[in-house]
């Protein structure tokens, strides 16, 4: 699979997300209490994710 989600333990023992995109990470998320909350997360990233615009800010 080229690109992925992934849901990990960080080193204070919270969940985050990576995307994943041929081995390399792309980004990652804010930490979450619970794996539910960071499942939450990739759910929002999918469904509002694809219409979301760029905005320029440099």
């Amino acid at each position: 699979m080229s690109h992925h989600f992934e849901i990990y333990k960080d080193k204070a023992g919270e969940f985050r997300v990576r995307f994943k995109y041929n081995s390399e990470v792309m980004f990652s998320t804010e930490g979450y209490a619970s794996k539910a909350s960071a499942q939450n997360a990739i759910d929002s990233i999918k469904k509002n994710g694809p219409g979301a615009e760029t905005v320029d800010n440099s």
